[in-house]
C-alpha cells in the first residue's frame, strides 16, 4: 500500500502522478513537481489516497517537492507570459516566411540564468520543413535558445487538448501514457459503421477508445451463436438477429410468432443446452471419474501360418504316441507339410524374383520386336 496524488500543469490537462511523501495536500494546492529542468509549479487535482501498488502499478513515483511559495508562483507567472509571447512571435514569423507549419504548443524552460533560457516550439507539418532561417530570427527576437520539434497528429491532439465524440476530454490529453495501435478490424468486431467521420478522433486517426472494449467483444463472439443461426429459446425456436455485448445477451426472432426477444447468452449457448438436456444421472456420471479397463494378459491364439511367409524347410511334425504306428500325414489348408508341394507360397517366389530383376528397358524392347 502506498499514497498517490495527481497533479496537472494546465487546467483540465494531462495528469501526472506523484508520491506525496509525509505531507498532506488538498485539491487546488499549488505544488512543486520535480522535472529535468528543475521544479515546476503544478496544481493538485487529486488529493493523496492510499492505493494498492500491485494492482495499480504506481511504483517508483517521483516525490512531490512540497508546496510552492510566493517566489515560485511569481516565477511561474512570468514563464507563462513568456510562453504566450513566444507563441505569438513564432506564428508571426512563420507567416512571414510562408512556411507550411502550424504551432501547437510552446514550452519555456528557465533555469534561473539569463543566458540559459530555452524556448521549445512544437509544430505540425505535412512534410519536412527547412526552418534554418526561422530559427535564427526567433533566437534574435526572443533572445533565447530555440528548439523546434515536429510532432504527429496524435501528439498534437495531446498537446492542444479538446473534447471527443463522447463529450469528455480527450483520453490522450488526460490519462493515456502511450498510444497503442488501433485497427479498423476492431471497429468491425464491435459492429460500428466503417465511416471515418464517426470512428475517428480529434487527431483524424481511429479513436483510442476502440481498444478498450475490443477484448470483451472478441470473448463474446467466441461463445455466442453467430448471427443467422437457429437456437432454442423459452418461447420456441428462433433465429439470432443481433448481439448485445454490453448486456451479455443476444436478440432472437421467434419463428412461430415473429416476435423479437432478448435472451441471455447462457440460455442459448449450445454447450449449456446440451448439458441441461442430460438427465441428472448422466450429469453425475460426467462428473465422476471413469475407471480405466484392465489390460488383459491372456496369450493370443496366433496361427502357425507365420512360418509360411518365408520359403524354406518346414518344421518337423510332432512324434507319434508310444505304442502306435506312424501317424498318417494330414495336410491342412494353408499349412504345407513335408509331403506336400510348396508351390502355392504367396510371396518371394523364385520366378518372380527373376522377372523383377530384368531391366525394364529390355522387356520393353522385346515387346516392340
Amino acid at each position: 500500500m502506498g499514497r498517490v496524488m495527481a497533479v496537472s500543469f494546465e487546467r483540465y490537462g494531462r495528469l501526472y502522478y506523484l508520491d506525496p511523501g509525509e505531507e498532506t495536500y488538498t485539491v487546488g494546492d499549488r505544488v512543486l513537481v520535480p522535472t529535468d529542468a528543475g521544479p515546476e509549479v503544478a496544481e493538485c487535482v487529486w488529493a493523496p489516497e492510499w492505493v494498492d501498488d500491485a494492482e495499480t502499478g504506481f511504483v517508483d513515483l517521483p516525490v512531490c517537492a512540497g508546496k510552492a511559495d510566493e517566489a515560485e508562483l511569481s516565477r511561474d507567472e512570468v514563464n507563462r507570459r513568456r510562453r504566450a509571447e513566444a507563441k505569438l512571435v513564432a506564428k508571426r514569423l512563420i507567416r512571414k516566411h510562408e512556411l507550411p507549419m502550424k504551432v501547437v504548443g510552446v514550452d519555456y524552460v528557465d533555469s534561473g540564468d539569463d543566458y540559459d533560457e530555452l524556448v521549445v516550439v512544437y509544430f505540425t507539418a505535412p512534410h519536412r520543413v527547412d526552418f534554418r532561417t526561422l530559427v535564427g530570427e526567433l533566437a534574435r527576437t526572443l533572445r533565447a535558445r530555440i528548439d523546434l520539434r515536429q510532432v504527429g497528429s496524435r501528439d498534437a491532439a495531446r498537446i492542444v487538448g479538446g473534447l471527443g465524440n463522447c463529450g469528455r476530454e480527450l483520453c490522450c490529453a488526460t490519462f493515456l501514457n502511450s498510444f497503442e495501435p488501433v485497427s479498423l478490424r476492431m471497429a468491425k468486431v464491435q459492429d460500428l459503421p466503417p465511416n471515418p467521420m464517426k470512428i475517428s478522433g480529434a487527431c483524424g486517426r481511429l479513436m483510442c477508445c476502440l481498444k478498450y472494449e475490443h477484448p470483451l467483444y472478441v470473448e463474446f463472439a467466441r461463445q455466442a451463436p453467430a448471427v443467422g443461426s437457429r437456437v432454442e429459446t423459452e418461447d420456441g425456436e428462433g433465429v439470432v438477429v443481433a448481439h448485445q455485448v454490453p448486456a451479455d445477451s443476444v436478440l432472437v426472432r421467434v419463428s412461430g410468432s415473429g416476435a423479437m426477444t432478448s435472451c441471455a447468452l447462457a440460455k442459448v449457448c449450445g454447450s449449456r443446452q446440451t448439458y441441461e438436456s442430460k438427465p441428472a444421472t448422466a450429469r453425475a456420471g460426467d462428473a465422476a471419474p471413469t475407471a480405466q479397463p484392465e489390460a488383459t494378459t491372456e496369450p493370443l491364439d496366433v496361427a502357425p501360418a507365420a512360418a509360411t511367409r518365408t520359403p524354406g524347410p518346414t518344421p518337423a511334425t510332432a512324434p507319434p504316441a508310444v505304442g502306435t504306428g506312424p501317424a498318417a500325414p494330414q495336410p491342412t489348408h494353408g499349412q504345407p507339410t513335408r509331403d506336400e508341394p510348396t508351390d502355392d507360397l504367396p510371396i518371394h517366389r523364385a520366378d518372380d524374383n527373376r522377372r523383377s530383376a530384368r531391366p525394364r528397358g529390355r522387356r520393353r524392347r522385346g515387346r516392340e520386336g
